[in-house]
């Protein structure tokens, strides 16, 4: 980057981060965000302090449509019968934060961008053991 433009957008920032490539400061190697956060309930109609947490996906159900079918094809002999994917490009996932308003128990989610390490609410970044990101470390 030229100068002008690295002064423009700051040390560190990519002008391109809209498109999808791999420079290292798209990749944000920490994010430490705090376990509390006032901003918008829609119920509420005003700002209030939320709880914020991590999403996480929850059990999948043995009766999904899906889960049926493919258990139904899998039956019996003839090895598996569906592609297993292997060709895995991303070595990070995107965020997902859940906020929680403290006075009507709202919750909504909110995606931020993808990280390496992903730290909720801890003062250090280095030495504490509240680390997110399991095996995308």
């Amino acid at each position: 980057l030229p100068i002008s433009q690295e002064s423009r957008f700051g040390p560190g920032v990519c002008p391109d981060s809209s498109l999808l490539h791999r420079c290292s400061p798209c990749y944000r190697t920490m994010v430490n965000i705090p376990k509390t956060r006032n901003t918008y309930c829609r119920k509420c109609k005003k700002h209030t302090p939320h709880k914020v947490s991590q999403y996480k996906t929850g059990k999948a159900s043995l009766s999904a449509q899906g889960k049926r079918r493919y258990d139904k094809k899998q039956a019996g002999f003839g090895g598996q019968t569906k592609p297993v994917f292997h060709k895995k490009a991303k070595t990070t996932k995107k965020i997902v934060l859940k906020f929680e308003c403290s006075k009507c128990k709202a919750k909504r989610m909110k995606p931020i961008k993808r990280t390496k390490h992903f730290e909720l609410g801890t003062d250090s970044k280095k030495g504490s053991k509240n680390e997110y990101g399991g095996k995308y470390r």
